[in-house]
């Protein structure tokens, strides 16, 4: 029984520890971003995003606003992801983009396989492209795909969307790459 404890007790530090090790890579990461650095001249940013259709700079404006408004965008979309791409940091949009996905699906049987895949690529622990959310919603997500639905990512999503909405979205509209798009 003491046993039992131990383990139990020594998992949930663990997990507690490895949750605050991906915040302060998250905070390192933000702290180490500079608008004009160096990295920029290694990889430049892609010349055109995808092949959306340009958008005015009196819509760009507007994404500094609204995250929602950028990801409805096309053109908008595809710029954010290049620059998440160029930070090393897409694991959120393309989790988002995912979970978008994953709610147009109808059959339950693809449902359910590609909850799976969703799982495996960004949920689970050492996932490859892991995105960072607290244990809570990590449990309420499992849960979630006990019996997979429309809203199995929902938490999860909304939490990323926060985190791109405070962290990536203001570094974005810092950019040279969006400061030239609403010129």
């Amino acid at each position: 029984m003491h046993s039992e404890e131990s383990l139990s007790t020594f998992s949930s530090l663990l997990l507690s520890v490895l949750c605050r090790a991906k915040e302060i890579k998250t905070k390192l990461g933000t702290l180490l971003q500079k608008p004009d650095s160096a990295i920029d001249l290694i990889i430049p940013y892609p010349e055109k995003p995808a092949k959306a259709q340009k958008t005015s700079p009196d819509e760009a404006l507007q994404w500094r606003e609204s995250l929602e408004k950028l990801l409805q965008n096309a053109y908008g979309l595809a710029s954010f992801r290049s620059f998440l791409r160029s930070e090393f940091s897409e694991e959120n949009i393309e989790f988002w983009i995912a979970c978008e996905e994953y709610k147009k699906i109808k059959s339950p049987t693809k449902m359910a396989e590609k909850a799976k895949k969703i799982f495996e690529q960004f949920i689970q622990t050492e996932a490859p492209k892991e995105v960072n959310i607290d244990h809570c919603t990590k449990a309420v997500t499992m849960k979630n795909l006990v019996e997979p639905s429309v809203n199995s990512f929902n938490e999860a999503q909304k939490r990323i969307f926060a985190l791109m909405e405070k962290d990536s979205l203001p570094r974005f509209v810092r950019s040279e790459f969006y400061q030239e798009l609403i010129k």
